[in-house]
């Protein structure tokens, strides 16, 4: 835990856009150290669901992912009723999941270990606000069950983690 008290939850998006954009290890390789001594500490962690959407694509990720020091959290009976809650909330909650597309099966359970594990969610997503949008994110769930949503550049700032450039 931080000195502050939080456990931050990551969806799989900050991972993913992390390694394929702006911490690329080719980059930034500091950044994946970093995450794997959050992780040491139990200042991050990831949703099982979160590791099998990575870890199903066969590529440099996953092989990071699966040699990390990151907890993966399994689903048990507390998370799955955490999971209820969040669809007995809202109907509209259901909408997290592409079930046609195969896609986004990993957010509900996201929010779900936030919940009961009272972690931070991060994630790269951001609210839907129009009204006439049949889209949900993760970031409308959570506001509509009270749990905190920050993306991960406020993660880091929260943890008071600085990056320095070098040339080579």
């Amino acid at each position: 835990m931080t000195a502050a008290g939080e456990t931050y939850c990551l969806d799989a998006n900050v991972l993913i856009h992390g390694w394929q954009d702006y911490y690329s290890p080719k980059l930034c390789p500091e950044y994946w150290d970093v995450l794997n001594q959050l992780g040491d500490r139990g200042t991050i962690f990831i949703p099982a669901m979160v590791q099998e959407e990575i870890v199903r694509t066969d590529d440099d990720l996953s092989h990071w992912l699966q040699g990390s020091r990151i907890p993966v959290h399994q689903i048990d009976g507390p998370v799955t009723e955490c999971l209820q809650t969040i669809y007995s909330k809202n109907p509209v909650h259901r909408l997290l999941v592409d079930n046609t597309r195969y896609r986004s099966l990993a957010d509900p359970w996201v929010i779900a270990h936030a919940i009961h594990e009272n972690a931070v969610v991060v994630t790269k997503e951001e609210n839907i606000t129009a009204a006439n949008s049949s889209k949900i994110k993760i970031p409308n769930v959570c506001e509509n069950m009270g749990v905190q949503c920050i993306n991960d550049f406020q993660m880091l700032g929260r943890l008071g983690i600085r990056f320095t450039c070098l040339l080579s």
